[in-house]
């Protein structure tokens, strides 16, 4: 039997996770310099976004927002094939 994912409640799980994530990263680096390189990076893909105490609570919407999007696409594609392939 295979069984189908509900997109609803996995995209909220991953956009909550990914948003306190980078939350998190970015208060740490603000503090002490550390995951500064990647932050840097994430800087050239969510606009607004920079590495501040400002730039943390940005960096909460975007990531709550591309988490929440691109697991939502994920799994409804998941679900789509597994139907296709029964």
């Amino acid at each position: 039997m295979k069984t189908t994912l509900n997109p609803l409640a996995a995209a909220l799980a991953m956009g909550i996770a990914w948003a306190l994530g980078l939350f998190v990263m970015t208060l740490i680096a603000v503090q002490t310099g550390f995951m500064g390189n990647f932050l840097h990076l994430i800087e050239d893909v969510y606009p607004w976004y920079v590495v501040s105490s400002k730039g943390a609570f940005i960096g909460l919407i975007w990531g709550f927002m591309d988490g929440f999007v691109g697991t939502y696409i994920l799994v409804w594609l998941y679900n789509f094939f597994v139907k296709k392939l029964k």
